[in-house]
């Protein structure tokens, strides 16, 4: 149990998809250390294995489900296995996430609904088969992962950025909708983070310096970064809290330059 009882998580369950590493798993860890169960949906069974035993290291019951976030039929087994196993849902990180970068000319429409799929589609799915859950539950608490294209244009990622953006405005009606059902919904906004999705971005040359130069926390962020805002979000501290965005991105997005221009 956390000291700090406004952000004690014990007794509740938190689904995370893709949790099995990354983002996710840095979210999950963060909950882990207020004492929540943790139900990991991902598709590599074996990533999934590593992680729960990670997790289980801190004290905490947590599985693992093979999902396909794209199967709808697949969210709907795993949410009925989970609340088989646990008793029920408190607490769901939408964070299952695909990147297929190109410029706009290029895609081709399965690349499109490919990443509409995972990104939008299935985000929503989770919401909608949980919220019965939580409802039963209570209340509850969905995070949903949005990216700094969110609000900001790349180029090279154009289907992306305007999922990541939906994905805002779907927090933003999700709150809407179901907060008299004391359900909080919001949605957290990644800068540039050392990840294995990343990884392919990172080799870009002078990426790097560029980031470094627009940030004035003056590193990349790490999954570790995500632990306090998730379990802030998914706590009681937040339950007045809702329909909100907020980038944890080192101050990437709040600053034209790191250094002072002349008077």
């Amino acid at each position: 149990m956390t000291s700090n009882p406004l952000f004690d998580l014990t007794g509740k369950v938190a689904v995370i998809t893709g949790g099995n590493g990354g983002i996710g798993l840095g979210c999950a860890k963060g909950l882990a250390a207020a004492s929540a169960s943790i139900a990991i949906w991902a598709r590599d069974l074996e990533k999934s294995a590593a992680a729960i035993a990670e997790l289980e290291s801190m004290g905490v019951a947590a599985k693992a489900y093979q999902v396909d976030v794209k199967s709808k039929s697949d969210l709907a087994r795993a949410t009925a296995e989970t609340v088989k196993d646990f008793g029920g849902i408190d607490i769901l990180i939408a964070n299952a996430g695909v990147n297929i970068r190109m410029r706009p000319e290029k895609f081709t429409d399965e690349i499109i609904d490919e990443i509409i799929d995972v990104n939008l589609k299935a985000v929503f799915h989770c919401a909608q088969l949980i919220y019965p859950e939580m409802k039963k539950r209570g209340g509850g608490k969905i995070i949903l992962i949005g990216s700094l294209t969110s609000v900001q244009g790349l180029g090279v990622a154009s289907i992306y950025s305007a999922t990541k953006g939906a994905v805002v405005q779907l927090g933003k009606s999700l709150a809407a909708a179901w907060g008299a059902e004391n359900i909080q919904v919001n949605t957290i906004l990644p800068g540039w983070i050392v990840t294995e999705m990343t990884s392919v971005t990172r080799a870009v040359p002078g990426l790097q310096e560029h980031v470094l130069s627009r940030t004035p926390a003056g590193r990349w962020g790490s999954p570790a970064d995500f632990a306090g805002i998730a379990t802030y979000f998914a706590s009681s501290a937040s339950d007045y809290v809702t329909g909100t965005d907020i980038q944890i991105d080192g101050g990437f997005t709040s600053t034209l330059a790191i250094f002072d221009l002349p008077e």
